[in-house]
């Protein structure tokens, strides 16, 4: 694998656009047969996969078994999850994990055997992780390095995706922004793979990383493709809560591990809230926290994990207690301040079981996708597994279409390129901080028709500023960001009933009618599910450069 400038990119059979676990093992894969191009904006290093902690579930320890996983998995996603999609995750899993093993991956061990961890909602130890809680970073490493084996597949880093091109009905390349020097191209290919991960900067609090902004979401929508049950997003319980510092994720195994929640009184409440206490899914936990935080008037609870001991803390959780401890806070001593920020999105892009789209030579792997693994909440530690196993069968769906088609020259697009206007928004930073906080104040953890509805109407105003194609990374990022934001927002006022990680206050029912129909999302349809409903300003403001 090679890193390139942008004075000639090559032509590629494929691209990948994004280079976390998923791109990676797709791209290792599409590189057997064809030359692939890797696009990532910014740094490689800075996917959401690099900083996953907790681990990576996979059943193979002698007290599991691919049907516990399974049902685990399915009880997690809350009757919402697509079985045949889950089924594939955890029968292919263990082959997945096993490949890495045999490319170098190192994983935690305990007596010559692998110490599977258990984390919230598990059943079963079989949580794989490596270096305590570098489980991401270790994964990618192997990857990175089995890439850079390969001499057809080349990347160029700080390079942005602005759109996909659309040619006679099928996806057949991107328009890309060399971040550099601002130089706008085209990059032809037979099939394009979506791996750009998550969109938790929607929301004022996040676990995730500065460029997870939703890219990949929002220019599938413009390209015509389907998404489907945006409203579903997971906010994880134990986030670091400190004035000065962005919120660090704070390993669900800490819990796992026999960490305890404490409201700000000292007291712990779990047991209150569930039988499974602080081991109950995630989407409890943190409607748990929230409740505890509003019933004491506080900002935060605490994560106690001090009766562990001093070694095997710093043994078990070594990033963890070196990064509490720049912010002055001894986890071995004190109690650690946490509560819930946004973290992974369940919902994406649809695709089907082989990472297929509805637009014709568009694939997408990974938290981009929606594969129906997750449902309407996450089991954790699924998504490292789901990125390895969807990436690789995205990629060989997508060297099936791409055996059928020709590079495109893209002539026509080449013209429109060079006479396109390029407009500007008035303090991108200003509009990316007032919509954060607009998302959660209004469509947060616990929403309403009332803050819905307004949080739609602002979003529309927002979208209509900034229709017009856009010069700069951070207009470009702020656009897709409000344009993902209506989608869950919509998605929200559309399910009227409470399920996993989505809660309405005016509708906290989990079976009311219609709870099992998946709400799905498209410029030409609106939202739909049950009944249809165009959505508030949708079809008129995600227009863009798809063709």
């Amino acid at each position: 694998m090679r890193s390139r400038s942008s004075s000639g990119p090559p032509p590629a059979d494929f691209l990948v656009v994004g280079s976390g676990v998923a791109g990676l093992r797709a791209a290792l894969e599409l590189s057997e047969v064809g030359r692939v191009l890797m696009l990532t904006k910014g740094h490689p290093l800075q996917s959401s996969s690099i900083h996953a902690q907790g681990g990576v579930a996979v059943a193979m320890s002698e007290e599991d078994d691919v049907a516990i996983h399974l049902t685990d998995t399915l009880k997690a996603g809350h009757g919402l999850c697509r079985k045949e999609a889950v089924r594939v995750l955890v029968e292919e899993g263990p082959d997945r994990i096993q490949e890495l093993i045999k490319w170098g991956a190192k994983f935690d061990k305990r007596g010559g055997k692998f110490a599977f961890a258990r984390e919230a909602a598990h059943s079963r130890s079989r949580i794989l992780r490596a270096r305590g809680d570098a489980t991401g970073n270790e994964m990618v490493r192997v990857l990175i390095a089995q890439a850079m084996r390969h001499a057809h597949i080349q990347r160029l880093d700080y390079h942005f995706t602005v759109d996909l091109i659309i040619e006679d009905g099928r996806c057949c390349g991107a328009l890309v922004l060399d971040e550099h020097s601002g130089r706008r191209f085209l990059l032809p290919a037979r099939a394009v793979v979506l791996t750009t991960g998550g969109a938790g900067q929607v929301y004022a609090r996040t676990t995730n990383p500065p460029n997870a902004t939703g890219d990949g979401m929002a220019m599938a929508l413009r390209a015509g493709a389907v998404l489907q049950d945006m409203e579903f997003v997971q906010f994880h319980p134990t986030a670091l809560y400190l004035p000065s510092s962005p919120p660090f994720l704070l390993s669900e195994a800490m819990r796992g591990e026999g960490g305890q929640l404490r409201n700000n009184k000292g007291e712990l409440f779990m047991h209150r809230y569930h039988p499974m206490g602080a081991l109950a899914p995630r989407d409890i936990v943190s409607r748990a926290i929230w409740a505890e935080m509003a019933a004491t008037k506080a900002r935060h609870v605490y994560l106690d994990v001090t009766q562990l001991g001093a070694d095997f803390i710093k043994r078990r959780f070594p990033t963890i207690y070196a990064t509490c401890l720049r912010y002055d806070i001894d986890i071995t001593e004190e109690w650690i301040p946490v509560s819930p920020s946004a973290h992974y999105m369940m919902g994406g892009v649809w695709t089907d079981l082989n990472g297929a789209t509805t637009v014709p030579g568009l694939f997408a792997a990974g938290e981009v996708a929606c594969s129906g693994v997750h449902g309407a909440n996450r089991l954790a530690s699924n998504s490292l597994l789901e990125g390895l196993v969807f990436g690789a069968r995205a990629a060989i769906a997508a060297v099936n279409y791409a055996g059928r088609q020709e590079i495109p020259s893209l002539v026509a697009q080449e013209a429109a390129l060079k006479t396109e206007h390029l407009g500007s928004i008035d303090d991108a930073e200003k509009l990316r901080s007032s919509l954060r906080r607009t998302m959660w104040g209004q469509v947060g953890m616990i929403r309403s028709g009332e803050s819905l509805i307004r949080a739609c109407a602002q979003l529309s105003r927002w979208a209509q500023m900034m229709a017009q194609p856009l010069s700069n990374r951070a207009a470009l990022e702020v656009k897709n960001m409000v344009q993902v934001a209506q989608c869950i927002a919509e998605a929200a006022l559309w399910r009227e009933n409470s399920i996993g990680a989505h809660y309405r206050s005016d509708f906290p029912q989990a079976r009311r009618a219609g709870w099992q129909q998946h709400s799905r999302l498209s410029i030409e349809e609106g939202i739909s599910g049950k009944k249809v409903r165009k959505s508030r300003g949708l079809l008129l403001t995600l227009g863009g450069r798809t063709g």
